[in-house]
């Protein structure tokens, strides 16, 4: 996938009203995206399985299967961007969305151009990690972890890959980078490029949730990332350069 050309952008929409299939569609195939459009998650497993996409529109209302359920599906095997598209106006279904590992979400009815600069945005971050040049700093290590920042990777102290989402790869980044620094959640969405969006402070939250169940001992009495009353949050961890004869395994 190339930023800088449309075309080689494979959009999968997964939507059960034919309407909104075909605005979409007709839209983004207009700039220029290449377009796959199905109306349910039985199709949407098809397509997945048969080619690859670089970011999919995931409705929360299907006929076959609630779309947070195929967002947690998804995340256990790739770590594909994933744009909910949501016509429930309960906040907390976003939150959840967000928590199983989707990278942002729109409330219909919505602005194509509104879809248009929030899909190009998680792009534009989840590309980053990739195109980047390696740099000294783009492999840290802290507490038995290996934080490869080039690579999108994080490794465990037993020698296991962690998946990240594209949100939980940018808050990790911003509290490495900040370790020993208590950010408040102001600062936190300015450091991951959430600003612009209609973002709440229980978003923060949730991606600070989800961090943790992957990276703490026990959840609910973290030691990597601790909050700080009625502040925000800190990262205790000393992260520490990985030498480039290690980093090059």
């Amino acid at each position: 996938m190339s930023l800088g050309s449309p075309a080689a952008t494979r959009i999968l929409v997964v939507d059960d009203d034919p309407r909104v299939r075909q605005m979409l569609q007709r839209y983004f195939e207009q700039e220029g995206y290449n377009v796959t459009c199905v109306a349910n998650g039985k199709e949407m497993k098809i397509s997945l399985s048969g080619r690859a996409f670089d970011i999919i529109l995931l409705d929360l209302v299907l006929p076959d299967q609630d779309g947070i359920d195929l967002a947690r599906e998804i995340r256990t095997t790739s770590n594909i961007p994933i744009m909910i598209l949501t016509g429930r106006e309960d906040v907390v279904d976003c939150v959840v969305g967000l928590e199983v590992g989707a990278d942002d979400y729109v409330v219909k009815p919505f602005h194509l151009r509104e879809v248009h600069a929030r899909l190009k945005s998680i792009l534009r971050r989840y590309q980053s990690g990739k195109v980047r040049p390696p740099e000294m700093d783009d492999v840290v290590v802290f507490d038995g972890w290996r934080f490869d920042r080039g690579k999108r990777k994080l490794v465990n102290p037993h020698n296991e890959e962690v998946e990240l989402s594209t949100g939980e790869f940018d808050m990790l980044d911003a509290l490495v980078r900040n370790a020993g620094r208590v950010l408040t959640r102001d600062m936190l969405m300015d450091l991951t490029r959430h600003r612009g969006r209609d973002v709440f402070d229980r978003s923060i939250d949730t991606q600070i949730s989800r961090l943790r169940r992957k990276m703490e001992v026990d959840p609910t009495h973290p030691i990597l990332i601790k909050s700080v009353r009625s502040v925000g949050y800190v990262f205790t961890a000393k992260p520490n350069l990985q030498s480039q004869e290690v980093s090059g395994r």
